[in-house]
């Protein structure tokens, strides 16, 4: 168990990682609070999962990690409104974008213990890519609590702030890349004579299993490309289309302008 918990905003992802960290059995149900500025959608929420709702002072009050997912405008607001409930080594997780460590910590009380989280949309199916950058107050034993916590919602890498762009451009805007990827695969089966839905549930399927096979057989995807290429077959052609057009360039430079727009805007924040 990773002690109490508390989500302010229960929106799609608020909803998933209370969620998830609940049926993975992180948590006990009466021991996690969910808040929203619509409290009907807390009460359906606590309904769910069989949580209790509360407003934002009472749930960061029960809570040893509370849970900041509410859209980043109105991160400091949130802040200011249980930085004074919190009760002693607790720690803040944010998972608002581009809102920086620096504005989490100083809208707390001196001292408070600080995540920055970033999630990406497949955590609402529990296979999502989360990082963490840990704030200046954030001991070891609250980032082993967060990592336990998202773990139940996809796979977690610990990383510096500066390194949270870089992110952003990968995982955080990366699904986004891959569905596209999928819908031309689709596009390519059906130009080939497949039913579009034929096509479609062979293409999400064939990047679902290959994406498994470099995270669970720890190979790197240039060896495991290679044992499907035969000399003079059909991958070998395909490949060669992809890399004529300019395939690792393009994803490359989708990453590059996603990392840099977002630095942009924690400039702005």
């Amino acid at each position: 168990m990773a002690g109490t918990l508390a989500c302010i905003g229960v929106g799609a992802m608020g909803e998933a990682l209370v969620g998830g960290m609940v049926q993975a059995g992180l948590v006990a149900p009466e021991d996690v609070f969910v808040a929203d500025a619509d409290e009907e959608r807390a009460r359906r929420v606590a309904q769910r999962y069989g949580v209790r709702a509360a407003g934002n002072r009472d749930a960061a009050a029960q809570a040893d990690t509370v849970i900041v997912a509410v859209k980043p405008d109105v991160v400091p607001a949130v802040l200011q409104d249980i930085g004074g409930a919190l009760r002693p080594g607790a720690c803040v997780v944010s998972i608002a974008a581009g809102v920086p460590l620096a504005v989490i910590e100083g809208g707390l009380p001196a001292g408070t213990a600080a995540v920055r989280a970033m999630p990406n949309t497949p955590c609402l199916v529990r296979e999502g890519a989360v990082a963490l950058a840990p704030g200046a107050f954030a001991a070891a034993e609250h980032v082993e609590r967060a990592k336990t916590l998202f773990a139940a919602v996809g796979t977690v890498a610990v990383v510096e702030e500066k390194l949270m762009d870089a992110v952003t451009g990968l995982s955080g805007s990366g699904p986004a890349y891959v569905y596209m990827f999928i819908e031309a695969l689709a596009d390519g089966g059906v130009h080939a004579g497949l039913p579009r839905d034929t096509a479609l549930k062979l293409a999400a399927q064939t990047v679902l299993g290959a994406a498994r096979m470099v995270l669970e057989t720890g190979r790197h995807p240039g060896e495991l490309k290679d044992m499907v290429t035969s000399p003079a077959g059909t991958t070998i052609a395909g490949v060669k289309v992809l890399e004529e057009r300019g395939l690792r360039a393009a994803c490359i430079g989708a990453v590059d302008a996603a990392s840099r727009r977002s630095r942009e805007l924690g400039r702005t924040s």
